[in-house]
């Protein structure tokens, strides 16, 4: 798993880092991004370009996201933006 510590890096450079990396990736292989905090628009723009991820916070405020490609075959499920509409109104109450 290639790793990039990107906590003490100025923006634009950890995105361009993990870009090059992201490239260089072999259909299996992971890849682990270190941040200082996390990195929500990072998520959008993963699942837009068929790779998936797992976040985790950990020590110190800092945040650890594990990113991979997946087969082409494979969409990636689009996380929920938190806003419900509620129930569908057409189904009778119960």
């Amino acid at each position: 798993m290639k790793i990039i510590d990107a906590r003490n890096l100025p923006p634009p450079e950890p995105f361009e880092r993990m870009l090059e990396a992201l490239g260089e990736l072999q259909l299996g292989d992971k890849l682990k991004l270190i941040v200082p905090h996390e990195p929500v628009p990072l998520f959008r723009f993963l699942l837009r370009n068929n790779y998936a991820y797992r976040s985790e916070n950990i020590a110190q405020g800092h945040c650890e996201v594990v990113m991979w490609e997946l087969p082409a075959e494979v969409a990636p499920i689009e996380a929920e933006s938190g806003v419900s509409e509620g129930p569908d109104k057409s189904a009778p109450a119960k």
